[in-house]
This record gives C-alpha cells, sequence and structure tokens, in this order.
C-alpha cells in the first residue's frame, strides 16, 4: 500500500513538471528525442542518391565511423558541491557572443535537403544565436543568404588556382556583412566517396573545384590576407605541425577537422587530436572542432580538451531534411539542453568552467592500468 501511494505521489509529481509532460508527449507522438533520431527521419525523407551524400564518408568509412565514437571513450569526472542553480552556455567567436558553444559548420547544397536550403538553415541559426558557415559551394547564393535574416555569419572558401575567383567571393562575402573567411585546406581533390560512386551521383559545382583549387597554403593565406580585413580561419588542420604553421602565417583561428571524414580515410578522429592541436597553438588562437558531434555531452568533452566551440554539419542537414527550419533549430536546441545538463551535473555553471580535469581520456585510463 504505501508503495502504491509512493508511485502515485511520484506519477503526480511528474503531471506536474511541464518539461517532463512534453518530453512524454514528444515521445507519444513519435517526435525525435535526440539529435541521432534526425537521421532516420533524414534517411526516410530523402532519395537514397542524397541521403548517401550526406551520410557517407570515403572509401571503407573508419574515420566516418570514429569521429562519433571516439567521444564515446572519454568519460566524465563530475564535480559535487557547486551551486549549478544558473548555468549560462553562452560565449564568445572572435568577439562575436552566441547563445551556446554550437556553431553550424559549411556544408554543400542544402537545396538537396529542402526547397529552401541553406536560407532555412541561416534562418535557424539567427534564431538559435548562433554563427553559420557558409558554405561556397552552397545552393543559395551569397547574397540570398545574408538578405535572409539579421545575424552573424562567416563564409567558408576555397583558394582557387585563379585567384579572381577567390578574390570576387571574398568581396561579395564582404560587401554582404560577412564577418569571416573559413579556409578550407584538405581537398586539394576530392576524397574517394563510393557510396557516390555507386549511386551514379553528379554533383556539377564539387566536381568543377578539381583542378581548380590550390595546393600552395601558406601562399594563399598571405593572399589572403593581402585583399581583406576579415579574420581568416583554417579549416581541416589534425596535427601539430600543421597547427604551428597556422599560427605562424597569422590565421585568427584553427578548425580541427577531416572533412567530416569525407577526404582521406583512416584519418584520426578530430576529437582524439584536438588537445595536440591546443597544446599547440598555446593559446595564441582559438581553436574549435568539428566531426562527430551528436550530443551535448560530445559538446563538453570537446570544451574540456580546448576547444573554444564546436560545428556541426550531417547533424544540421538531417534537421533540414526532416523537417525544415523548425528541424535545424530543433537538432541545435537539443544539443544545447544536451550540453546544459552536462555542465549541472559535471559542476559547471559556466563554459568557463569547464576545465581539462573533467573528463579522462582513453589514453588517460590505459596508462592508469600500468
Amino acid at each position: 500500500m504505501v508503495e502504491s501511494l509512493q508511485n502515485a505521489s511520484s506519477i503526480k509529481s511528474l503531471d506536474s513538471n511541464p518539461s517532463i509532460n512534453a518530453h512524454v508527449s514528444r515521445i507519444m507522438e513519435g517526435e525525435p528525442v535526440n539529435v541521432n533520431e534526425f537521421q532516420e527521419l533524414a534517411r526516410q525523407a530523402l532519395p537514397k542518391m542524397y541521403y548517401d551524400y550526406y551520410s557517407g564518408g570515403a572509401e571503407d568509412q573508419y574515420t566516418l565511423k570514429e569521429n562519433v565514437e571516439a567521444f564515446h571513450r572519454i568519460t566524465f569526472r563530475p564535480r559535487i558541491l557547486v551551486d549549478v542553480s544558473r548555468i549560462n552556455l553562452s560565449t564568445t567567436v572572435l568577439g562575436y557572443k552566441i547563445s551556446a558553444p554550437v556553431m553550424v559548420a559549411p556544408s554543400a547544397m542544402h537545396k538537396l535537403a529542402h526547397p529552401e536550403g541553406e536560407i532555412a538553415t541561416a534562418r535557424a541559426a539567427a534564431a538559435s544565436n548562433t554563427i553559420m558557415v557558409l558554405s561556397s559551394m552552397s545552393s543559395c547564393t551569397i547574397e540570398e543568404v545574408a538578405s535572409s535574416c539579421n545575424a552573424i555569419r562567416f563564409f567558408q572558401l576555397y583558394v582557387y588556382k585563379n585567384r579572381d575567383v577567390a578574390a570576387q567571393l571574398v568581396q561579395r562575402a564582404e560587401r554582404n556583412g560577412y564577418k569571416a573567411i573559413v579556409l578550407t585546406v584538405d581537398a586539394p581533390m576530392l576524397g574517394r566517396r563510393e557510396a557516390d560512386i555507386k549511386n551514379k551521383m553528379i554533383v556539377p559545382p564539387l566536381k568543377n573545384i578539381e583542378g581548380l583549387v590550390s595546393t600552395e597554403v601558406d601562399n594563399d593565406i598571405g593572399w589572403l590576407r593581402s585583399i581583406t580585413n576579415l579574420p581568416i580561419l583554417i579549416k581541416g588542420v589534425l596535427t601539430r605541425e600543421d597547427a604551428i604553421k597556422a599560427t605562424e602565417v597569422g590565421v585568427a583561428g584553427i578548425v580541427v577537422s577531416n572533412h567530416g571524414a569525407r577526404q582521406l580515410d583512416y584519418t584520426p578522429a578530430t576529437i582524439t587530436v584536438l588537445e595536440e592541436v591546443v597544446h599547440a597553438v598555446g593559446g595564441k588562437v582559438p581553436v574549435f572542432l568539428d566531426g562527430g558531434v551528436r550530443r551535448g555531452t560530445d559538446v563538453f568533452k570537446a570544451l574540456a580538451l580546448g576547444a573554444q566551440a564546436v560545428l556541426i554539419g550531417r547533424p544540421v542537414v538531417y534537421g533540414l531534411a526532416a523537417k525544415g527550419e523548425y528541424g535545424v533549430r530543433k537538432v541545435i536546441h537539443m544539443l544545447k539542453d544536451e550540453l546544459e545538463l552536462t555542465m549541472a551535473l559535471s559542476g559547471c555553471p559556466s563554459v568557463k568552467d569547464i576545465t581539462r580535469s573533467h573528463v579522462r581520456t582513453e589514453h588517460e585510463k590505459i596508462h592508469s592500468l600500468l
């Protein structure tokens, strides 16, 4: 009888909690309850060719799997006796305040996922008070995205052998209020994506890049700095050596990235080399991470290992394919909610309170056993 009363009391307390009620309602209605569930919705919504294009990686897809699974091997060292009644997720990126350390990564051709394409993505990022990095391979123009909403956004660039092409893109980005250039340096040629080969996927804009992209990164950055006052971030760094070179040529930030595992297979998962890059730059420039982020816990782990923020690519596209602008907003919101909970349960009232001592890596676990 006592147990029955306790159960009834427990149910009553759940009923009086609006957030729990909303969570239960979403489950009953089939609404996604985490970012991973959006991937299945996207698979159902898209033609197989387009889903495979977005979801696939290079060759054996070892790195594609590792980008996600490497996060699973990092565990927490939570702190107690900390006042976490108020959690502040906000941070700054190049001086711009955003609501949480989660940004939208550059990814190509959003109109394959949804008719509104990057305009829907941009509006979702703006509504979430975060930064979107527009891909130079976007389906919508620089101008269309800029006029769609008022927000801080960056522009991703490949440097072409014909520098007039790059110069024109940079000038258009500047004129339309983009606040930084993100230079992708890991794609002098396209990786071998076998799902696209099987599907006979033809992507003319991407194919046109081959043979046009410059491989002289040092010179490219110097040249870019000579034609624009916008800060330049370099995306595609995975080693200490390249991180040092990047700081020496004057970049404003580094994105640790393996191009979503779409270029060279068997490169390391980005989270496993983040700390190497962070130590190499020694605080001279901010370091960001993309690749494999699917949970708020992943965001926390990246911050603990030295990232200033993360960028999300596939989750955004999956949200867009499943539910348009609302889906992208929902994906970002889910990650923020999960990050907030992780911070509270780890004893971190703000992102500044997240430290290296809050996580334990696989290497540390093995070392402790020796």
